[in-house]
Order: C-alpha cells, then structure tokens, then sequence
C-alpha cells in the first residue's frame, strides 16, 4: 500500500505554526533545566555554603559572557563558574555584624548590589598558658609586629587571575588530630586577644607539610607571633598561611601542587607545643578551612 510522507509543508498554516512554538517552547525550557544541572554539578567543587562570621557565602550571580566582577568592602572577590552561571564566593570576616550584607557586582557593563544574609555564631573560649613575653610584648616586640603587620597587609590584598575551573576542595596539608578549631575566642595567660584564625593540626616537629590545592608562594618569614610563615596564593584571592614551622623548603615565586611538600611542622612563635597553624583567605576574610575539605 503506497503511502505518503508527512512532511511540515503538507500541514494546515495553523498547525504549522503550532508546532513551531511547540518546538521553541521545548528549546527554551530545555535550558534553565540544563543549566541548573550544571551549577548543581559544578557548586560540589566548591567551599560549603556558610553565612555566619568567618564563612562563605556562595551567591548566585546568574549568566554573563564574561566573568562579574565582585568587591565586598572594597576587596574583590574570586568568582567562579562559566557564561551560563556565574558564582562569587565571598569570605565572611570574623568579625562581621549578623544581618544583612551586601557586594557591588558588575556584569556585562551593569553595576547593580546583591545582598546576602549573615547569621550569628558563637564561638568556644579557649584560655592557654604561654611564655609571658608573647602576651605583653616589650617596646622592641611591639615594634617588630607592627613592621611585621604593614607587610603582612600587603600580602593579604594578593589578588591575581582567578584560578581555572576545577575543584577548590583542598587535601588536609598534614595528618594529625586537629588540635584548636577555627574561630576560637582565645585567652592568653588570661588576656583576651583575637579569635583563632585558623585550624591547628597537632603533628610532630618535622612533619612535611603538604599544598592543598596548586599555587604559587608568595611570601616566606619569621614572624613574632606566627614563627616560621609561608603564604601561597591560590588565585582570585584565595590564598592559604602555614605557621610555627620547623623548616621552609620553598621560596617566593615557586609554583607548587597539590601534594607537593614544602615545609615542615614545627613550634615556632607563640605556641604551647609543635603543630601546624593552617589559615584559609578569600577577598581578605580569614575564613573556616574546614569549609574547604
């Protein structure tokens, strides 16, 4: 039996059109679905969203043909993603007022304010016994911190090209248990100072200590209260702080990655015994390294 083919031009105009629409219908839904399947892939590589003081706070930018630029407090901030979903992970500072906040956001030649919400958090005192010297310091310590703080700022506002997509889940630098959380309102010999800005990790002297993600190192010193120091950047304003080592084996302007050991746990600077003090920065917000692991 002959039969005939069906073709769009044999149709009525009507159901021409109709099915025309229907198909564009169909593209045009088609792609939030995919897109948000991409963003849900992609925000697993990512730190875990946590808007408390000395969190991160993951927003959604939505599309651009390049990537936003993003300034909270004036800083930038490292945004991550591709041309159908942009994302701006945002460093909360310790010391951020709960309530709400905002970041500058500048996408395809338009500026516009996105605003976010930061919940209260309390931390748990920590009271520690140390060497009286590093608590009350003498006029000479008082000045080699200051020198040590000015150059310290200049290392904190790195901001290079962000890194490529990919993962920033980092590897733990060194294994041990962790010794002293983040955030920790400290007491020294009874003296209240700044919260604890990092994770202490309790390992023996001369352990190597690992990178956790590639990147570059940027400084190396001695610091009075830090000890032995390396910074590295990560990229975006990502950067991480290794302190009290025992011994640095790297050197500003070396390219590491992940894995590559370049110091070694020690108990240098202020300290009650060897361990490695490990600190995580985004837009110059120390935040919580277990976001990243």
């Amino acid at each position: 039996m002959p039969t005939e083919k069906l073709t769009s031009l044999s149709l009525p105009p009507e159901r021409r059109r109709l099915l025309q629409w229907m198909a564009q219908t169909a593209l045009f839904s088609a792609a939030p679905a995919w897109a948000a399947r991409s963003a849900s892939s992609d925000s697993a590589l990512w730190p875990q969203d946590s808007r408390v003081p000395g969190g991160v706070a993951r927003l959604s930018l939505g599309p651009a043909s390049a990537r936003p630029q993003v300034t909270a407090a004036e800083a930038e901030v490292l945004v991550v993603g591709d041309m159908i979903e942009w994302t701006a992970l945002v460093g909360i500072p310790l010391a951020a007022t709960p309530g709400e906040q905002s970041v500058g956001v500048k996408a395809d030649g338009r500026l516009r304010t996105m605003s976010y919400t930061v919940r209260d958090k309390q931390y748990v005192e920590q009271r520690l016994k140390v060497s009286p010297k590093t608590v009350d310091l003498s006029a000479e310590d008082n000045a080699r911190y200051e020198r040590e703080a000015a150059h310290l700022k200049s290392v904190m506002a790195t901001f290079t090209e962000p890194p490529p997509s990919g993962s920033l889940h980092m590897r733990v630098p060194v294994p041990g248990r962790r010794s002293s959380s983040f955030g920790l309102r400290r007491v020294f010999n009874g003296q209240s100072r700044n919260p604890h800005s990092g994770m202490d990790i309790a390992a023996p002297t001369g352990t190597p200590v690992r990178a956790p993600l590639p990147g570059k190192v940027i400084d190396v010193g001695d610091y009075f209260f830090n000890g032995g120091t390396v910074w590295l950047d990560h990229g975006g304003g990502l950067l991480t702080m290794y302190c009290h080592l025992s011994q640095v084996d790297c050197k500003p302007g070396d390219q590491l990655q992940t894995g590559d050991a370049f110091c070694k746990v020690g108990a240098t600077g202020r300290v009650t015994g060897p361990h490695l003090h490990w600190s995580v920065m985004l837009n110059r917000a120390m935040v919580d390294p277990a976001l990243f692991i």
